[in-house]
């Protein structure tokens, strides 16, 4: 018995220096290379080697840097988007929606549009990092139907295709506003191009405390 105590023992020693050699090994692999804590801080127990845990390097907070510079655009806002031309052509500055938005940290976005329910007033999109404090949005609103103001209430106008917005915006220094441009592309229902307008965005963040005035 006390022979295969010693085999036993022997064989615990012989993986806990395997292990210490791990990290040279990931290192040249192109793996993260694990950090060691100290063996100071580990429980010692009699007659056992303790086994060393390790916590990967990517776990520190600095390798996140991303992470957290793209956060800054998450959350609930409310965005202005006023028509500065019209199919190429200048037009008096014109609101053409007054949305609630928001972007998700997985990369995706969703918009409630103030236009009419007809009109399609619930749009999609993804949206990347492009700067410290800056965002691309590539936005679909698929389909809808016509609408004119002064319409009587449930008349449904003639069906539109989908409508692309695409947006570049800069974070502002404050975290709670944005602003940028952004060119609208609507298709009929065959896909061919409609209208363009381009304009300019403006939002501010959407909190815990915000209320209906602080939107209207």
């Amino acid at each position: 018995m006390k022979a295969k105590h010693r085999v036993w023992m022997a064989g615990l020693a012989v993986l806990g220096l395997a292990l210490l050699a791990v990290p040279n090994c990931s290192a040249q692999c192109g793996l993260a290379s694990p950090r060691i804590r100290s063996q100071s801080s580990l429980p010692a127990h009699m007659g056992h080697v303790p086994l060393l845990p390790v916590a990967l390097a990517g776990d520190d907070d600095s390798d996140h840097h991303g992470e957290r510079d793209r956060a800054a655009i998450v959350g609930m806002w409310h965005v202005t988007f006023t028509a500065k031309t019209m199919n190429g052509a200048d037009i008096p500055d014109t609101v053409i929606d007054n949305a609630l938005v928001v972007w998700h940290g997985d990369g995706t976005e969703i918009m409630n549009s103030g236009r009419p329910p007809q009109d399609g007033d619930f749009c999609m999109g993804v949206w990347k990092q492009t700067g410290e404090a800056t965002y691309e949005l590539n936005h679909f609103a698929w389909g809808g139907n016509q609408y004119t103001p002064g319409t009587p209430n449930g008349v449904v106008g003639d069906p539109m295709g989908p409508t692309r917005i695409v947006e570049f915006v800069r974070m502002g220094a404050d975290g709670k506003h944005y602003s940028g441009t952004f060119t609208l592309t609507a298709h009929d229902t065959s896909g061919h191009v409609s209208t363009i307008f381009t304009g300019v965005i403006s939002a501010t963040r959407i909190t815990e405390n915000t209320t209906v005035p602080d939107l209207l």
